[in-house]
């Protein structure tokens, strides 16, 4: 048997299992470079290696497992109806209902507490738990999650984490611990269960009480188990709700779940090491955290700076990727775009033609010269000498425009979201090109992960306190404003690039995208800024201030909405951006992020 038969023979075993436990013959199970998901019935694990070591096959059988059980024991439209619609609610109530899930294959299977307990150490070793100094950085989902798995299966937290969980042990204990024991009597019943969740995020004042959880007819719809239906209705995302406790947002602000019903999104359960190579996959999980401190608490002597910038670079997609390769992985990208072409070309006409209608043509009548008037031509008829019977064409002004999309190209942009960015920003730059509107694409990422060659000469000096950024920036011009889309329209595949995503210091990147956008000659200028989560660099913030990145972010974006002319507009993908940014919205899903692009854009051009 060759050793590719044997990973065909492991699929088979795999995909054989799941449709065991969801009971279902049309599971299939495949391998993907990508983080583990599941969109419909497709069940995508980690790939091992050929080898099939014991470590990566029980990965694998973990992911299948996890998402078996979720189709054989989860109502996708039942789960929708009564999910609270704050962001940070909604994350611990999807990581709680995940864990009801899993823990009801645990304590039926022992097998399958081994596989899922394998894919558990995987996920933590990139969730922001393992990163918390303090409780306010504690991801609450993630507390919680755990909290509910040791009631439900009597197996405590991971040694990893006890320390955080510590943290937070008590403060959970105190205001919820009698609905984690009550958790364990509904287990076998979902909408028992999901009750007495509500009831919990109540009292850990994550839901305001007397506010019930979103319950609009149409929500199982829009949030149901057809992916299909899902992608046509591209939600522009959920109002963020203000009223809850601090210091429980802070530690739950931005922490994941489910990504879509029926499709669970598991980038942030990966992780790199530095020494393990780019080609590992390293995500700091789709929210990872960000303490949300206001802009007073700023310090008025922070000064931010970097140990070195000889070794960042700026680099178009063709300085990274040879032809062949850019043009393999347009074909991927183009491939991902039939399924969502529809929902977000559709929003993208609504745009144009919103865009049109203001450089609508209007005329000038009754002057002396011009084209003839149709509406005077009885007159004309009657009296030919008669003057003030012509009409002059003019164009209703409308200001050139030049925009910029601005990308995170960090790990946990790894999988489903960068492949809806990508595609987002191709019919976005098309949609707005045929309105004569300028367009430009950029992303951000670092050039090493947990710091570069910056680190290396930081090193070599002795340690020095107090160093700044060290790490390596790499900023990627995927399209010019002056460049035709049908010229850059490969470039954009580069975002599929194995290894490319690691880690994102935002600041840097929006004041360097805002110094490319005030060098242009347009009248407006509109820089868009698509994230999903926290400035994060290991190597940066293991010698500075835990906040020492996002200082720094807050400062610029506070600098380009007071003092500049550039129009500063944030997306956020599972992250709550609208604390930083004046003008904001933050999607729950990736899904989304079409028709949020369109609907912000139009907005801007709207108060124009």
């Amino acid at each position: 048997m060759t050793e590719r038969s044997l990973l065909d023979a492991f699929k088979d075993v795999l995909s054989g299992t799941a449709r065991s436990i969801a009971r279902d013959g049309e599971v299939e199970v495949g391998f993907t470079a990508d983080a583990p998901h599941m969109a419909g019935k497709a069940i995508k694990v980690p790939t091992p290696s050929r080898a099939l070591p014991a470590e990566q096959v029980a990965l694998a059988r973990g992911f299948a497992d996890a998402n078996a059980l979720k189709l054989r024991h989860h109502n996708s439209k039942m789960h929708a109806g009564a999910a609270p619609a704050d962001a940070v609610a909604r994350a611990v109530y999807d990581a709680v209902e995940q864990a009801r899930v899993e823990a009801i294959g645990s304590r039926a299977m022992e097998g399958v507490r081994v596989n899922l307990n394998q894919a558990l150490d995987m996920r933590l070793k990139s969730d922001p738990i393992r990163r918390a100094r303090s409780a306010d950085e504690v991801p609450l989902s993630t507390a919680l999650a755990l909290k509910v798995r040791e009631r439900l299966t009597g197996q405590a937290a991971p040694r990893d984490v006890a320390p955080a969980m510590a943290m937070v042990d008590q403060w959970i204990e105190d205001k919820a611990g009698s609905d984690l024991d009550a958790l364990s009597m509904a287990i076998d019943d979902q909408r028992a269960f999901q009750k007495l969740a509500n009831a919990m995020l109540e009292h850990l004042q994550l839901v305001d009480s007397d506010v019930p959880p979103e319950t609009d007819e149409n929500e199982p719809e829009d949030q149901g188990e057809d992916e299909e239906e899902q992608q046509e209705e591209g939600d522009s995302g959920e109002d963020q709700a203000g009223d809850s406790d601090m210091n429980a947002q802070a530690r739950a602000e931005d922490q994941g779940g489910e990504t879509e019903e029926g499709e669970t999104d598991y980038s942030e359960e990966f992780d790199a090491d530095a020494d393990d190579g780019a080609d590992e996959m390293g995500e700091d999980g789709m929210m990872p955290v960000r303490p949300n401190r206001p802009m007073s608490d700023l310090p008025p002597g922070f000064d931010y700076k970097a140990y070195t910038v000889k070794h960042d670079e700026v680099v178009t997609a063709t300085d990274l990727c040879d032809e062949d390769e850019l043009n393999r992985l347009r074909g991927f990208l183009d491939q991902q775009l039939v399924s969502l072409q529809g929902a977000v070309t559709k929003l993208a006409n609504r745009l144009q033609r919103r865009l049109m209608a203001q450089q609508s043509r209007s005329w000038d009548f009754d002057q002396e010269e011009g084209l003839l008037d149709a509406a005077r031509l009885a007159r004309i008829v009657i009296d030919p000498a008669r003057s003030l019977s012509y009409k002059i064409e003019r164009d209703t002004e409308f200001r050139d425009t030049v925009v910029t999309l601005l990308i995170d190209n960090s790990g946990s942009m790894r999988g489903r979201p960068i492949s809806i960015a990508a595609i987002s920003a191709d019919i976005m730059a098309r949609t707005l090109e045929r309105c004569g509107v300028k367009t430009e694409i950029l992303g951000f990422t670092t050039r090493a992960w947990k710091g570069g060659q910056s680190r290396e000469d930081w090193l070599a000096a002795g340690r020095p306190p107090m160093p700044g950024r060290l790490n390596d920036l790499r900023h990627i011009i995927y399209k010019k404003a002056d460049e035709p889309w049908r010229r850059a329209r490969r470039n954009l595949g580069l975002m599929m690039r194995e290894g490319l995503l690691k880690e994102n210091i935002d600041g840097e990147a929006l004041l360097w995208a805002h110094q490319r956008l005030i060098a242009r000659n347009e009248e407006r200028r509109i820089l868009m800024v698509i994230s999903d989560g926290a400035p994060v660099d290991d190597s940066t913030l293991s010698v500075n201030s835990g906040t020492y990145l996002e200082r720094h972010l807050r400062q610029v974006i506070e600098w380009i909405e007071n003092r500049s002319p550039v129009q500063l507009v944030a997306i956020g993908i599972g992250h709550d951006v609208t604390r930083y940014y004046r003008r904001a919205v933050t999607i729950m899903d990736a899904e989304q992020l079409g028709g949020t692009m369109v609907e912000q854009l139009a907005g801007l051009f709207d108060d124009d």
